[in-house]
């Protein structure tokens, strides 16, 4: 007895080590899997926010606590631009990783066409699950119709809607729910409770996945802001820069007011991405971008609130963080070189380790985010290539960016150079000082050589209007969107469709 008790001990014994083996090898090959496993994106795109309205970025008027902490976590490109700097073009270049006048989309409420290949598309490729909130405003088939899968450029979970900005009342498709809802408070927090149980679902997936969070705020209206925000910033306690002109200093500071209270709001929403993505572990595997479609006047330069388009960098520059497994000893490393929208889209791909298509026309900056060095430089086209709305009467223009100078053309020559390290408000144009010429001219060789990479002739507005056979309403100088409301509306796109 006693040896068949010894026996059925030791069976017992190497059973459980057997098993110990056996769930550590498991937990090991769960490891190798999660290890090999490519990189989440979570892509967070914001409205009309201002480069420099953040209290990371030196702003002393607005609270964002949350997007400065994460500024000291991530790669701050202190130069990112918008390549034109209103809602669709952005958009249409960031998914296509394509210049506005390749694509045809350089105004607002056009249809990119389903045969562009997206961001969407090119992950899903790579085994990415696909998800889009928000804000689209790519669909050119009104402002407020249900958008279907074959429009979605690749994005399979679906809660977005063309364009609104009643962000008390926001509208939106649940995927195939042909039927509109609202959200039920405050869009930011909405959207960003309804991608965290997203988050919450998906963190054990086996594939990675691609997250698109596309928040409409801080666009105006900027009165619609919560109360309890805007009481954060007493109008007459607001500084104001020092290039909006004494005749608009009061319109701006009520302006700013709900501005910085929506922005305020979007930081929080903001943060509670941020904070789920570290609570499921998930900050060792994701890509984290946050970043803006375009900024905007609010007085600069005589420029009324909310006017953008222009090539002011109150209009062209944007925010950009970008947080990315591995960064260790490069977090709230700055890159000063700017980082421009057809870039963002190779370089996701870059640090991915997938394959860029022949079809990008950005440039894969992976490396330099990698290796962040604020002494690195490099040139951002900017495009205004057919000013529309209010801006119509705009001349259009070419511009580019460095990590030091602005300089600008219109189709009747050189309108603007500036030095933004010394003068960050562009008050002082150095355009045609003699002291200035050998710089004028290596800048406007950049020009050229950029316009020329990507096959733009820059001719006037009325050619590229022509060229893609758009139709401007008369009065409002802008595609009809609002006809689709009244059931006459027509689709304009750079490809013909059929209504």
């Amino acid at each position: 007895m006693k040896i068949y008790k010894i026996l059925g001990v030791f069976s017992i014994v190497t059973i459980t080590l057997s098993s110990c083996a056996n769930i550590k090898k498991n937990e090991n090959t769960k490891s190798a899997i999660q290890s090999n496993k490519k990189p989440n994106i979570v892509y967070i795109l914001t409205d009309q926010w201002r480069g420099s309205a953040l209290g990371y970025a030196g702003d002393t008027n607005v609270k964002t606590p949350n997007l400065d902490k994460f500024a000291k976590e991530s790669v701050n490109f202190t130069n990112a631009v918008s390549v034109t700097p209103v809602c669709t073009p952005h958009r249409a270049a960031l998914l296509t990783g394509k210049y506005p006048t390749s694509t045809g989309m350089f105004i607002n409420d056009l249809y990119l066409p389903e045969e562009e290949l997206c961001m969407a598309e090119i992950f899903k490729t790579e085994g990415y699950s696909t998800a889009y909130w928000g804000k689209w405003h790519l669909d050119g088939h009104g402002r407020s119709n249900y958008i279907p899968k074959e429009r979605r450029q690749g994005f399979d979970y679906w809660k977005a809607l063309e364009c609104s900005h009643d962000y008390n009342k926001m509208p939106y498709y649940d995927n195939e729910d042909t039927n509109i809802k609202y959200w039920d408070e405050y869009s930011p927090f909405a959207i960003t409770k309804d991608a965290n149980k997203y988050l919450s679902e998906h963190v054990n997936d086996e594939n990675p996945f691609l997250m698109f969070i596309s928040i409409s705020t801080p666009h105006f209206p900027h009165y619609s802001a919560p109360q309890k925000y805007k009481d954060m910033y007493p109008t007459e306690g607001l500084k104001i820069n020092a290039n909006v002109p004494k005749n608009l200093e009061e319109k701006t500071r009520k302006e700013l007011q709900g501005y910085y209270a929506h922005c305020t709001a979007t930081d929080e929403a903001i943060g509670s991405v941020l904070a789920k993505i570290k609570a499921l572990n998930l900050l060792e595997n994701t890509i984290i971008v946050f970043s803006a479609d375009h900024g905007e006047m609010m007085g600069g330069h005589g420029e009324v609130p909310f006017t953008k388009q222009l090539a002011w960098d109150e209009s062209t520059r944007v925010p950009f963080l970008i947080s990315y497994p591995g960064i260790h000893q490069n977090k709230g490393a700055v890159v000063n070189a700017p980082i421009n929208t057809p870039d963002i889209l190779p370089s996701l791909l870059g640090l991915t380790n997938s394959k860029v298509p022949n079809s990008i026309e950005g440039e894969d900056i992976s490396q330099l985010i990698k290796n962040p060095d604020p002494n690195a430089d490099r040139v951002a086209l900017i495009m205004g290539v057919s000013p529309f709305s209010s801006s119509y009467k705009d001349p259009s223009y070419r511009a580019i960016r460095t990590k030091q100078y602005s300089y600008t053309r219109s189709p009747q020559g050189a309108t603007q150079l500036f030095d933004n390290v010394k003068d960050p408000y562009q008050m002082n144009n150095l355009l045609d000082k003699p002291e200035f010429e050998t710089l004028q001219k290596d800048l406007d060789a950049k020009l050229q050589k950029a316009l020329k990479d990507v096959g733009d002739d820059f001719k006037p507005k009325e050619f590229y209007l022509k060229k893609w056979n758009y139709v401007l309403d008369k009065n409002r100088k802008a595609i009809d969107y609002w006809s689709w409301e009244k059931g006459n509306g027509v689709v304009q796109s750079p490809k013909a469709v059929s209504n």
